[in-house]
């Protein structure tokens, strides 16, 4: 694989991995996408992406507050992702991405990690807890 493609896809892999990290299905059971899964998704079994696959696929239809929680955790991966691809590269260079697995290895390597990303990813926590609160 040459060296710009693998790049690719470890820039990639942190911004799935991020995302699922930092938005995990208890996104879709408290805060503002709470009434949307239990309408669309309630028979779904949690884990391997299926609640989110399924809000993906009742897109249209999800309540406006739960359209803009996704459109502001869709602007903190970006930042996320921009924050913390050299980490990742650096870091996890090994590592295949997907299924959270570079979520993982900076999460490992945190010490490690620069304080941009660190700094970046608290952000998204923080402003994602704040959200479940409301």
């Amino acid at each position: 694989m040459s060296s710009c493609k693998k790049t690719l896809l470890i820039a990639l892999g942190v911004t799935m991995s991020a995302f699922y990290s930092l938005a995990p299905i208890a996104f879709a059971q408290e805060g503002p996408c709470a009434a949307d899964a239990k309408k669309f998704c309630k028979d779904m079994q949690p884990g391997g992406g299926r609640i989110a696959q399924c809000m993906k696929q009742h897109e249209a239809e999800l309540s406006q507050a739960c359209k803009d929680h996704h459109k502001m955790m869709k602007a903190d991966m970006d930042k996320v992702h921009q924050a913390c691809k050299g980490d990742a590269e650096k870091l996890c260079k090994d590592v295949k991405p997907g299924g959270g697995r570079v979520a993982h290895c900076l999460k490992e390597q945190q010490q490690q990690v620069s304080p941009g990303c660190k700094n970046t990813m608290q952000e998204a926590k923080s402003k994602r807890e704040e959200t479940k609160k409301k």
